[in-house]
């Protein structure tokens, strides 16, 4: 991540319409500075599977990061299935596919659409409880987030792009200043589930840790005390 002096970043609040500008947005074709954001649309994701047939050692040993994809769309099943790897709930107490400190969940996730079936372009933030993608942005803003991204090229080309953001506070109200480092170790734990779960639905997925966090943050409307930490680009290989 690359912190710049300028933090751009604004609370997503319950009305139907808000209008957004900010950083990265002015870049790519056909984009205008002005988006609508609507935090009332729900897309309920299919449910994940839970039974497969690879085992665990050979997705271990053809796991790779992948920087170039075609021009596939990825499906719905394809992004349920990445979503609950990341942070999906896995048992009635809420304990989640990912370990976490404290089992306190520090980590939301975020999603950039712009070649998924049946999913209009836009940005998602995940919800883990319902399963579910609730809209927060209208518009294919792959290109904007390479740009906040020192224009990496797979970050444009994927299907989608996964962004994990930490409320760090959740974590380091019981551990301290301890707590950040935990943090940080969870997202490697929940990018590895992607990477996994990737590699047995044959996608490519590359994880990214070099771009302007504020920037990110503004991209997706993220609340002051919520942090971008980690991007992964998805697409079909």
């Amino acid at each position: 991540m690359i912190s710049r002096a300028m933090h751009i970043a604004l609370i997503l609040i319950p009305v139907p319409v808000i209008l957004l500008t900010g950083a990265c947005i002015d870049e790519g074709p056909g984009m205008e500075q002005n988006m609508e954001l609507k935090s009332e649309e729900m897309i309920m994701l299919p449910e994940p599977k839970t039974t497969g047939e690879r085992s665990v050692e050979e997705t271990l040993l053809s796991r790779r990061s992948v920087r170039t994809y075609t021009r596939e769309p990825i499906t719905p099943d394809h992004l349920s299935q990445l979503l609950w790897a990341a942070q999906g709930v896995t048992s009635k107490d809420g304990f989640r596919t990912a370990p976490s400190a404290g089992a306190l969940y520090p980590l939301e996730v975020y999603v950039v659409a712009g070649n998924v079936d049946g999913v209009p372009d836009g940005v998602y933030h995940y919800r883990t409880g319902e399963h579910a993608l609730q809209k927060v942005c209208d518009g294919d803003l792959r290109r904007n987030l390479s740009a906040c991204a020192l224009h990496q090229s797979q970050i444009t080309d994927a299907a989608v792009d996964i962004i994990f953001t930490a409320v760090f506070e959740r974590t380091t109200v019981k551990y301290g200043d301890r707590g950040v480092r935990y943090v940080y170790i969870e997202a490697g734990h929940a990018a590895q589930n992607v990477y996994l779960q990737a590699e047995v639905l044959d996608l490519g997925v590359c994880a990214i840790g070099a771009f302007y966090e504020d920037d990110v943050a503004g991209l997706l409307v993220l609340p002051e005390n919520e942090v971008p930490i980690y991007i992964l680009s998805i697409g079909k290989v």
